[in-house]
């Protein structure tokens, strides 16, 4: 019993129900290392015992991160304070210190002694006034002091907006409480005391009349992300299989800004969502999953379309870049028509190469201009993961194997290492700058071609054990712990991806700062974001280093304020925000994610009648903010679905755990119960056996939902029948190594996707192209 308390004071679950209706218990041995993991010593009775005293005698006047939601009641953190208690807020600095227009917050508190009158009330039907914008000068040139309690005999402090700026201050005595419904943003009764910080993440100071004092990280936050159109349809595409012509051997983001810049323009598309492309840990063979980065903060190099860099063209030796295209020619011409796998520590030596070229070029005066700036904004984070790659070239890909004094960040032998590399640690800021810039010119070219939304990128669950963030970040981590997933009806065997997982508790400590850095990285040229396991915002299954997945168990996060910060960042990014809830999802998250404003992810196949029938979910049935798609990179295409390839493909690598013949028959009798809702519906006027008319239907289907993002699996334009990845497997399949490909397996440049007649009768099922007049020499008459 005492363990079970001690683990329930630390968000560390002893069961779990995998279905409603069971219950399984988890292992002490497990909920001991798990604590352990969290700093927490349980190993004996004793050390049990003396963890309970010191957890529940340990009195906090605050937590360490507070989360004071737009136009919603006070948290019971600051509701509850005894009352006199005086509040003061001092507001976060500047995002971009230094520059004239950005004045810090003056060291000044103010205390109000007399009771003012409360604001007056607009009248019905008024528009309320935006909130503050970080960087407003409302309550930016002193901190906002104001005393708490029921008996509070204070005044609203002067708040001076700047000139032509209104300031929405909730007022004392709202005629209307908080809608019952508890919509967001909805006006909501506040305290006398209480003047609204603008949004941002703040320090608020508490000062109680017995004299006791508290300090913790506030983070105000609007009610809701930013929401995307009313309907919109993009694609869906692993970035390194869509080769262009001028690929060196993979996709990059020239050809991300190409596929978007036609998309939005020729049909009228909203978004391109795209994989992970988050910096990978170096070596060879590097792993090539997306979705286990070095670095979630920063962007891999390997996407960078080299001759888009303005210094490409001053390059001095180019004999030498010239031999390097070549060689990226044959790397091409081995993945499209030689049927090799895109090899990705190929591509990336090739362009390394010509990177160190390239860089000997010197920038203009602005183009230094705006490197300065980007290493000031991204500061130590970029320094340490630059470090990282300096280091990892000289001592290998994982920092556990360096010499002693470089595995802490901030030992003196890794400052000195730092002097040492300096050219190298240059280097790799250099790479992440021009790799930012790029990801800024795609968002731009997405904008240019009209699209509502843009790119969506994606957020990896984590991160490798051995890569940068871990070694730069090492007390946030919990290290010897691995995410993943517990058992249920389709592994029995649970899952364990390799990702150790952040430190609950030192998130907190911290004021989220790992994640809202991260977050701010990857929003900067975002139209919107994609979180994979969105779930992981409320929980995470924890798995112990050598021990199966069934041994794991839940660790809580603080939801509250994992979407205070993603709605706060998403909202100074005005990005849209898409969560990948497939799967087991605890009761009640997806809820709080619709309240806040994230779509969620529905899968055609998955979309049934759960609480009834069990028959596949009528059109108008499905939810209206989500992500609507008929399959996803861990998913067979449509085409492979439909024909049942995807199951003959798992017999074949002996991943099936009842007959071929049981598998076909479930298979086909599901995907018969589709076809017949399609043709009933009168969307699959072809009838039966045109595998072409049935993609076309099934998106027709996706059409008729209410979604608000309609997705399309870019591979199921041509016919493509491989999944990108086929979980479960690592050497039996060339996971994450696969060009886009047609019907018949041949691989496809972007180029020969743009032209193909099967892409442009799906995508009419969505919209109608435009009208386009080609440039003259390619008119037909």
């Amino acid at each position: 019993m005492g363990l079970s308390r001690l683990a329930a004071l630390h968000g560390v679950a002893t069961s779990y129900s995998p279905s409603p209706d069971v219950t399984v218990s988890v292992p002490d041995d497990t909920v001991i290392a798990v604590l352990a993991a969290l700093g927490v010593d349980a190993g004996t009775p004793a050390d049990v015992r003396k963890c309970l005293v010191a957890a529940e005698s340990r009195s906090r006047l605050l937590p360490p991160t507070v989360v004071v939601w737009a136009g919603e009641p006070l948290p019971p953190a600051l509701s509850g304070l005894p009352p006199g208690s005086t509040v003061t807020v001092e507001p976060e600095p500047p995002a971009t210190p230094g520059r004239p227009s950005d004045r810090p917050p003056a060291p000044l508190s103010m205390r109000a002694r007399a009771a003012a009158p409360a604001p007056p009330v607009p009248p019905p039907g008024a528009s309320a006034a935006p909130l503050p914008s970080p960087g407003d000068a409302v309550g930016a040139s002193a901190p906002l002091a104001m005393p708490s309690g029921g008996a509070a005999t204070a005044s609203a402090l002067p708040v001076t907006p700047p000139a032509g700026a209104a300031t929405a201050l909730a007022p004392a005595s709202a005629p209307h409480p908080q809608r019952a419904d508890g919509e967001p943003g909805a006006p909501a009764a506040v305290p006398a005391w209480w003047i609204p910080p603008p949004p941002g993440v703040h320090r608020v100071h508490v000062r109680t009349p017995d004299h006791r004092r508290a300090t913790a990280t506030l983070v105000v936050a609007p009610a809701r992300v930013p929401q995307p159109p009313e309907r919109s349809h993009g694609f869906l595409v692993q970035l390194y299989s869509l080769l262009s012509a001028r690929s060196w051997g993979m996709g990059d983001l020239g050809d991300l800004a190409d596929l978007a810049a036609w998309a939005g323009r020729t049909l009228g598309s909203g978004f391109v969502q795209v994989n992970p492309l988050h910096a990978a840990v170096q070596g060879s063979p590097t792993d090539p999953s997306p979705y286990r980065p070095s670095s979630r903060r920063f962007p891999d190099p390997v996407h960078l379309h080299i001759e888009s860099i303005p210094e490409y063209g001053h390059v001095r030796d180019r004999a030498a870049l010239d031999d390097l295209r070549q060689d990226a020619a044959a790397l091409s011409e081995a993945v499209l028509n030689k049927g090799a796998l895109i090899d990705r520590d190929a591509v990336w030596e090739l362009k390394r190469q010509a990177l160190e070229l390239v860089v000997e070029v010197p920038l203009t005066p602005g183009r230094r201009a705006a490197y300065c700036d980007f290493l000031a904004e991204q500061g130590q984070a970029l320094e340490d993961h630059a470090l990282w790659c300096a280091l990892a070239e000289v001592h290998g890909p994982d920092w556990h194997a360096w010499p002693e004094a470089l595995r802490d960040p901030r030992s003196p032998g890794t400052a000195r290492a730092r002097t040492e590399l300096l050219d190298r640690v240059d280097f790799h800021c250099r790479l992440a700058w021009l790799t930012a810039t790029q990801l800024a010119a795609a968002q731009r070219a997405a904008e240019d071609a009209g699209m509502s939304v843009g790119i969506v990128h994606d957020l990896a669950v984590g991160v490798h054990p051995a890569g940068a963030d871990t070694w730069a970040q090492q007390e946030a981590f919990a290290h010897g712990m691995s995410v993943g997933a517990p058992p249920d009806a389709f592994n029995a065997r649970g899952q364990d991806w390799g990702l150790p997982p952040w430190r609950p508790d030192v998130l907190a400590a911290t004021g989220y700062a790992a994640y809202r850095g991260l977050l701010r990285g990857l929003l900067a040229h975002a139209g919107a974001l994609r979180i994979d396991h969105v779930m992981g915002l409320f929980r995470l299954w924890w798995v112990p280093e050598g021990r199966p997945p069934t041994d794991g168990t839940y660790v809580a996060q603080d939801a509250e304020a994992m979407l205070a910060v993603l709605v706060l960042e998403a909202h100074r990014a005005g990005t849209v925000v898409v969560g990948e809830d497939l799967g087991t999802v605890e009761p009640g998250v997806r809820e709080a994610l619709a309240r806040r404003g994230v779509l969620g992810t529905s899968v055609l196949w998955f979309e049934r009648d759960w609480d009834g029938d069990g028959r596949p979910l009528a059109p108008e049935k499905w939810r209206r903010d989500c992500l609507a798609t008929a399959t996803t990179h861990d998913l067979p295409s449509t085409a492979a679905r439909l024909t049942g390839d995807h199951v003959t493909l798992r017999h074949r690598l002996g991943l099936l755990t009842r007959s071929l013949e049981e598998e076909l028959t479930e298979d086909a009798t599901d995907t018969a119960e589709w076809l017949a809702l399609l043709a009933r519906l009168r969307m699959l006027p072809e009838g039966d056996g045109d595998e072409e008319a049935a993609v076309r239907a099934v998106h027709r289907f996706l059409l008729r939902t209410p979604a608000r993002m309609t997705g399309v699996w870019l591979p199921d334009t041509v016919g493509d029948r491989r999944p990108q990845n086929l979980p479960g497997t690592w050497d039996q399949y060339p996971n994450w190594r696969l060009p886009i490909a047609d019907a018949e397996g041949h691989p496809v440049t972007l180029e020969e996707i743009t032209a193909s007649p099967r892409l442009h009768a799906l995508m009419d099922v969505l919209r109608p192209r435009k009208p386009h007049t080609a440039p003259p020499g390619e008119r037909r008459p």
